[in-house]
């Protein structure tokens, strides 16, 4: 409601007293009018009484929330829990139609407000963090590997006899299983190890193989990563994307948190720009701190992107549109960026402390140039006996996030055979730990993380002599 737009009496309020509210409303109003006419995100963050103020508004549309609304369809937004209703602010229609996800909802055009003014801030975001080609993205309430899948089904529709994706080995699950729930055969490329580093590249030449070797028609896509657990670098996305273009050959680039680092979305741009990229995909919870179950699939093409759209089965959960969209409200422009700059500081900050550590003790920090996230650190100098109960030392108090990977640990996934999982390699020989500096982690944080890492290294150190003490006694 505007209140400048009444004529209320004075036996109300003094009509003075009247016009120092209103004046004081006139702001929010404006700033409501900007977001909702010209689709801008604010350059500085909401309170968050405005951004629910605006929130219950939108919900209004919705025709579950009509005082006169009589609902005899199947499906007409109806919660039972009160508790539920509130945390949701009353959107129960959820965003899009059956089989398009950005298709307008005639019961719900708060929903599908919300959903479309969303994806309108989330592209302004990823071209302010530099991929300024991005012509097109949306929120899929689902994860980043599910969104990967739907992003493979949507490409068999074009390339109906296509069933490789040539994928850049990383050892993590979902990223790997995308493919398989696809129902495609994944044609596995070790990276390249680089010993003096202790690093692992992408294997361009194989790729080049690999294309040479196949027909292009059985070929659904090459399939990248950016952000990823060192000791393994980005995927040299430009290389791959160049081969792309020349095979005329799609190519999927997971960017899982990659959104956060300059130096990523620098070379996705570049990618776009002398190759080829159809979809590149990152998570919500990653890269805008939101609550876990969305993923944002972006690309060069709106044609390409409104196929994807119409891949996905139902309607869908509008959960994860309200959590991004009030988030971006309360950073504004201006908060998301410092939150970036901060976390680049903090990146430097961590890799010094950790090789001032790494030296301290006998270890290196390999050399990953193509990582501004993600680093590791050698635990050569460790048994390598119950290396991994290092891992849980740290996480009992209170480090959450370090990864210890073992060496010669196999995994099957879907039929598949991993050697050496964890390590990116079947070849990379020495165990390690890995800790990241993503979004929002602050210094005080990593200071801590140091404290508790020095004492859990002295007391492994110390159990393992002591085991070894009575394994010579006995």
């Amino acid at each position: 409601m505007s209140f400048g737009d009444l004529k209320i009496s004075e036996k109300l309020v003094p009509k003075n007293y009247m016009s120092l509210g209103v004046a004081a409303q006139r702001s929010k109003q404006r700033a409501f009018k900007e977001l909702l006419e010209e689709r801008k995100w604010p350059e500085h963050g909401w309170p968050d009484e405005h951004i629910e103020e605006l929130v219950h508004q939108v919900a209004g549309l919705d025709s579950n929330n009509f005082g006169h609304n009589v609902g005899m369809g199947e499906r007409e937004a109806r919660i039972a829990c009160k508790l539920v209703a509130r945390r949701h602010y009353n959107f129960g229609h959820g965003i899009g139609r059956s089989g398009d996800l950005l298709e307008a909802q005639p019961k719900a055009a708060g929903s599908t407000l919300l959903a479309n003014l969303t994806n309108s801030l989330l592209q302004q975001l990823i071209q302010m963090l530099g991929i300024r080609s991005c012509r097109c993205c949306f929120l899929v309430p689902v994860a980043t590997g599910m969104t990967l899948t739907l992003c493979f089904q949507s490409l068999r529709k074009s390339r109906p006899l296509a069933k490789y994706v040539l994928w850049s080995r990383i050892d993590q699950k979902s990223c790997f299983k995308a493919i398989t729930a696809a129902g495609l055969q994944p044609i596995i490329i070790a990276g390249t190890l680089l010993p003096e580093e202790k690093a692992l590249i992408t294997n361009v030449a194989a790729f080049e193989q690999q294309l040479a070797q196949l027909d292009p028609a059985q070929i659904l896509c090459l399939y990248t990563t950016t952000s990823c657990f060192a000791p393994r670098n980005s995927d040299d996305i430009v290389a791959i994307a160049k081969l792309a273009a020349n095979a005329g050959v799609p190519h999927v680039i997971n960017n899982a948190y990659g959104l956060q680092c300059s130096k990523l979305t620098h070379q996705l741009e570049q990618a776009q720009r002398v190759g080829r990229v159809d979809y590149f995909v990152q998570s919500t919870d990653k890269n805008l701190m939101v609550p876990v179950g969305g993923a944002i699939v972006a690309s060069f093409d709106e044609q390409s992107l409104q196929q994807v759209a119409s891949t996905y089965a139902g309607r869908a959960s509008s959960s994860q549109t309200l959590d991004v969209f009030m988030t971006l409200l309360s950073l504004g422009r201006d908060g998301y960026l410092r939150l970036v700059s901060e976390r680049k500081q903090n990146f430097l900050y961590l890799r010094e402390r950790l090789q001032e550590f790494a030296a301290t003790h006998g270890e290196r920090v390999p050399d990953t140039k193509m990582n501004g996230i993600s680093l590791a650190l050698t635990l050569e100098t460790l048994s390598a006996i119950g290396i991994t109960s290092l891992g849980a030392m740290l996480h009992t108090r209170g480090v959450s996030g370090v990864r210890v990977v073992p060496m010669g640990v196999n995994k099957s996934i879907d039929g598949y055979e991993f050697a050496n999982f964890g390590a990116h390699h079947e070849d990379y020989k020495q165990p390690y730990l890995t800790v990241a500096a993503a979004l929002g982690v602050t210094r005080p944080e990593i200071d801590k993380f140091f404290t508790v890492l020095d004492r859990c290294w002295t007391e492994y150190k110390k159990m393992k002599a002591t085991s070894l003490d009575l394994s010579s006694t006995k």
